[in-house]
């Protein structure tokens, strides 16, 4: 088992630091650089994995070249230029489509062991769907891809770490059925992924369904931060259409459901002659409570629950977590027994990418202008009391 770990910390600054205090930082500095320095290879076990990632629409550029269909990224970045930061979009980014034999050539040099990096579904799939024709050319990319790297390498070259969802939904089936909102993305989305497990799978040995689907669900139905940017009107973020009370769960259900479909597809059919892997990668901050009252250490646990149980339990025990279940009530969608028993144990290794820590202070419950940020009833925050 790998463990993809990316850290990032959440911090405070002061403004006046005592002397003792100043004395005690520089010595842990000290001991810290004195650590670091003395870890090597070595430090760890033979058969640990150093490696990079990506996604596909932050990195391959070549948007309207090789065939490739426009994506929910595609049209949130040309139709909100003002959402993103610098205003840039995908269109070019790092240009790993025409250079990544260079990439890869840089991976080797550091030393690296693998590259886990996402398939653009619409690069596969212009249209999103099998009825719409599969893209050779997308497909030679892939395969070029996946053979510089097992060319390249320390040992075995770098290996293959293969994410089949990094966000980017075909716009195709977005404005065909709404996307993940309708019970339809589960089949089209096994679809796909078979077309990559009989392409690609001889050679790719780790599959990852989704990336960090709570990130999709709440920056893209609960906020409308992200592609496709839908949350409620009244809310301060400029959205013209979605509802943050229901569709982040809806979404979320069938986020789960795709993912199992997947990984039913990829035992049934080819895991036993590829002799591969597949899992799932979520993502959570480490929670804390704010203050040691018996309601602030509650809503701790409750946070946790709210951003990685919400997708960790279906996948562990076929149900949501009650906690879940007795806060939100008739709009939590349910699992049919069917759905329950394919969701069950549907991964063979779980990805976790950690950033940050946060505290966590009990509020009342709502019942107005309820969201999914509301319905945990927890307030978060990187400051301590």
């Amino acid at each position: 088992m790998v463990n993809h770990f990316t850290i990032n910390l959440c911090y405070k600054t002061e403004s006046v630091i005592m002397r003792t205090a100043s004395c005690s930082l520089i010595v842990f500095f000290i001991l810290l650089v004195e650590s670091v320095n003395s870890l090597n290879r070595s430090s760890f076990p033979v058969n640990f994995l150093f490696g990079v990632a990506s996604s596909a629409y932050q990195y391959e550029g070549a948007a309207s070249e090789g065939g490739r269909g426009p994506s929910i990224w595609d049209t949130f970045t040309h139709k909100y230029p003002y959402r993103i930061r610098d205003q840039s979009s995908g269109d070019l980014v790092v240009d790993s489509y025409h250079r990544y034999k260079e990439d890869v050539g840089i991976m080797k040099d550091i030393g690296f062991d693998a590259y886990r990096f996402s398939i653009s579904w619409s690069r596969i799939l212009p249209g999103g769907r099998l009825k719409g024709g599969t893209n050779r050319e997308g497909i030679t990319y892939y395969n070029n891809l996946i053979n510089e790297l097992l060319s390249n390498g320390l040992r075995l070259g770098l290996q293959p770490f293969v994410t089949l969802f990094h966000w980017d939904l075909p716009q195709a089936l977005e404005d065909e059925y709404g996307g993940f909102l309708s019970p339809n993305i589960v089949k089209d989305f096994a679809d796909y992924a078979e077309v990559c497990f009989r392409e690609f799978g001889d050679r790719v040995k780790h599959w990852i369904t989704l990336n960090e689907p709570v990130t999709f669900t709440t920056q893209g139905y609960g906020n409308g931060l992200f592609a496709p940017g839908r949350c409620s009107k009244w809310l301060p973020f400029n959205c013209s259409e979605g509802d943050s009370s229901t569709e982040p769960y809806v979404v979320t259900h069938h986020q789960i459901l795709a993912h199992a479909a997947a990984v039913k597809v990829y035992r049934d059919k080819y895991q036993i002659s590829q002799k591969g892997k597949i899992g799932i990668t979520l993502n959570s901050p480490w929670i804390m409570p704010l203050s040691q009252s018996k309601e602030d250490i509650n809503a701790a646990f409750r946070a946790i629950v709210f951003l990685y149980d919400w997708f960790m339990e279906p996948l562990n025990s076929g149900s949501y977590p009650v906690e879940m279940v007795n806060n939100i009530g008739e709009r939590l969608p349910k699992f049919s027994m069917e759905q329950s028993l394919m969701a069950k144990g549907s991964f063979d290794f779980l990805g976790l990418n950690y950033y940050t820590a946060a505290y966590a202070a009990n509020v009342p419950c709502t019942r107005e202008n309820q969201t999914m940020f509301t319905d945990s009833c927890v307030f978060l925050t990187c400051k301590a009391q």
